[in-house]
């Protein structure tokens, strides 16, 4: 081959294979390991429909971290188990990155213990908040001193890493203040690492979104929690509906960048996630939003309503009720 059909060849492979890397568009999300579950399944049958031609990255660095990718723009869409913080906010806000709010569903934050355990039957805010608060750490290292019914059993704990939302929301429910917990305790951004801890221990406790203690009830045990009426409750659909599950229920978000909702594989995929959240969410264990929010959801997307509903701020116990009746504000 002469010099100049081997440029040419060259050439033309550089054509072809720029051609083929803008066939297969690409989505790239990031974010909580809590929603990872839901934008996974939403991602596998979007894929499916586009046979191909649209590819969606979902990874899981902890909510913290997705918005960090987020508002530095490597990616167009974050998963998140908390709303964006002020200091998140600030930081999209100086890089020019706009963004739209999405709930999704609602989730029953877990607390979980070994299923040989046989003496936690329930606990209360408050026993939880003597083992997690930070005065706690070097301090409460037995069952006994949470509660003098207990064993004297070691303490061990397993728990969400601070760059998680499922951290932020458990500290704020459950100490007060969110991101206020002892430090010597197992922590990930990886559910799946608490899931293993727990189950090979028979005195581990641990936190973390329901759609993993669903896929591994044979595994652990969830523990009630006693909710603000008195009352031991277990998580799941129908007591997160109902409000009895608390203070532990949650909405979880996707946060949507401006710029990409222009490329029309990042707004097909919004639209798709929209329409089948309610079915795809109920698959994988967490609680779908009555169907008048996803529609609402879809109107703020083709309207371009921008920002946040909770103003930068941790908030506990919100219904879906509230978040729908609030205006959106960068």
């Amino acid at each position: 081959m002469s010099g100049f059909k081997q440029t040419a060849f060259a050439a033309a492979v550089l054509v072809l294979g720029a051609q083929a890397a803008h066939a297969q568009s690409l989505v790239k999300i990031d974010g909580s390991s809590t929603v990872f579950p839901v934008t996974e399944a939403v991602a596998e049958d979007f894929q499916s429909s586009k046979k191909g031609a649209v590819k969606v990255t979902v990874g899981i660095s902890g909510t913290g971290g997705g918005f960090k990718k987020f508002c530095r723009g490597e990616i167009d869409i974050a998963d998140a188990s908390r709303p964006i913080l002020k200091k998140e906010m600030e930081a999209c806000s100086q890089a020019g990155i706009k963004y739209i709010e999405l709930p999704v569903a609602f989730d029953a934050l877990t607390v979980v213990a070994n299923p040989k355990n046989a003496f936690i039957k329930q606990l209360s805010v408050e026993q939880l908040k003597k083992i997690w608060e930070p005065g706690a750490q070097g301090t409460i290292k037995s069952w006994k001193q949470v509660d003098p019914s207990f064993p004297d059993a070691p303490l061990k704990l397993f728990g969400a890493g601070s760059d998680s939302g499922t951290f932020d929301y458990f500290t704020e429910a459950i100490v007060g203040k969110a991101k206020a917990s002892r430090g010597d305790y197992t922590a990930s951004e990886d559910d799946n690492v608490l899931v293993q801890g727990v189950s090979r221990d028979v005195n581990a406790i641990g936190y973390f979104g329901y759609a993993y203690y669903a896929e591994n009830q044979g595994k652990l045990k969830a523990v009630p929690i006693v909710n603000k009426e008195g009352k031991p409750v277990e998580p799941g659909a129908a007591t997160v509906l109902d409000g009895s599950y608390n203070p532990l229920s949650r909405p979880i978000f996707i946060y949507v960048a401006e710029k990409s909702l222009e490329k029309a594989e990042v707004r097909d995929f919004v639209t798709y996630y929209l329409k089948n959240a309610s079915k795809l969410a109920t698959e994988v264990k967490y609680v779908p939003l009555p169907a008048k929010a996803y529609e609402i959801a879809l109107d703020h997307v083709n309207k371009k309503k921008l920002g946040t509903v909770f103003g930068g701020e941790a908030e506990v116990g919100v219904t879906i009720e509230a978040l729908l009746a609030r205006e959106a504000k960068l």
